[in-house]
């Protein structure tokens, strides 16, 4: 019998190493999975093009701009076995949401984006070693609007962490009111999940097999 493929999708000023301590709990349980490291073309068109073969009947899991684009794959014609996305960007329904990310690229390029979005936990080698990637990255989750998942697709579920600022939460509750995903809490965390507990983000996979 084929196993379980989850898909594990990084957000921006981060690379795919970002996710191994969550590899190495999901192939534990015997899961195939799957964390490629993403173009970041800066075009959303391409980004998902990339991701949709292995996205396609899979759980995909994503962390920040990782999560914004498992929910545009859960908006399209590609159906997902589910989706755990933690804290993705959500337009117009919460503004001002990313506004303090922009603040710290603009004092500081990569170190200030990187620091304002994730925290102290972070460091500039966990970014790709392409500079232009965090600005391409930032542009493209700016200008996301998000979609409802469509009919017949998998679980969706949103996760905020237990420690993020109000803005986060009121951001996945936005979701859950306008677009009717689930929503749960991780303790012992914030943003940076996959780094700072990744024990809570894999039960949160386990949730949804």
């Amino acid at each position: 019998m084929p196993r379980t493929r989850v898909l594990l999708v990084h957000g921006a000023a981060t690379t795919a190493r970002i996710w191994d301590p969550v590899t190495e709990l999901l192939r534990a349980d015997e899961l195939d999975v799957v964390a490629p490291d993403r173009a970041s073309s800066g075009d959303l068109a391409v980004e998902l093009a990339a991701l949709a073969d292995d996205a396609a009947g899979a759980i995909v899991v994503g962390v920040s701009g990782g999560a914004t684009l498992g929910l545009a794959l859960a908006a399209s014609d590609r159906m997902l076995a589910a989706a755990v996305l933690h804290e993705p960007a959500v337009g117009s329904l919460v503004p001002g949401l990313l506004d303090h990310v922009v603040a710290g690229y603009a004092a500081d390029g990569v170190p200030g984006f990187g620091a304002a979005l994730y925290g102290p936990s972070w460091d500039p080698t966990m970014a790709p070693a392409d500079p232009g990637a965090v600005g391409r990255d930032l542009a493209m989750f700016r200008r996301f609007e998000p979609s409802a998942p469509s009919p017949g697709q998998g679980r969706v579920l949103v996760t905020v962490g237990e420690l993020s600022p109000p803005a986060r939460h009121q951001a996945a509750w936005a979701l859950h009111d306008r677009l009717g995903v689930e929503v749960r809490v991780l303790p012992a965390t914030g943003h940076f999940v996959q780094h700072d507990n990744p024990g809570a983000l894999v039960e949160a996979i386990r949730s949804v097999l």
